[in-house]
């Protein structure tokens, strides 16, 4: 018997979940990451957030630097009290590409982008290997900046846009 997991469209998703998952580097907290986190909090009780370790994220070979793991989750600490989520979030270290979501026996869906629709395909065959459900993938779209071009932290650190995805002068 085949599991297939199941594609939602967030705009139209009303489904509620106990314990839903997403992970990042979450290198510059952008318009983009506030975004795929507010998708997350509507769709579980629970989120878990994986964050890149320092380790891991010199694996991933960034075409720019990124902050130390404390600076991460520092930021996105003060995020979540903000949107008084810190309660239903679960912040965790990824020091490997699936981390917790590969064994978590609770775990129901993965946030995923159209970019890493393919990993999350991977990490439900990871799961039914491990004799575990596959999870629902959620696929949110990405946050486009007023250039109509995704907003990225690599396009940050360029100087291309803002932390809003703000469009910035370029140099002549």
């Amino acid at each position: 018997m085949k599991f297939w997991p199941i594609f939602w469209d967030l705009s139209r998703s009303n489904r509620k979940y106990q314990l839903v998952a997403l992970g990042g580097t979450f290198d510059l907290l952008h318009a983009g990451h506030r975004h795929l986190l507010s998708e997350a909090f509507k769709l579980g009780d629970t989120v878990l957030i994986g964050i890149t370790s320092d380790q891991f994220v010199a694996t991933l070979h960034k075409k720019h630097r990124v902050r130390p793991f404390s600076s991460r989750v520092r930021d996105l600490d003060r995020f979540l009290r903000t949107r008084r989520w810190s309660s239903r979030a679960r912040v965790t270290a990824l020091r490997e590409p699936y981390g917790p979501a590969a064994k978590r026996k609770k775990l129901q869906a993965l946030i995923v982008s159209k970019g890493t629709v393919a990993s999350g395909r991977r990490l439900n065959r990871l799961r039914r290997r491990n004799g575990l459900q596959p999870l629902d993938l959620f696929v949110v779209n990405l946050l486009k900046a007023t250039d109509g071009k995704p907003i990225s932290t690599t396009r940050i650190r360029n100087g291309e846009i803002d932390l809003q995805g703000r469009a910035l002068r370029t140099r002549r």
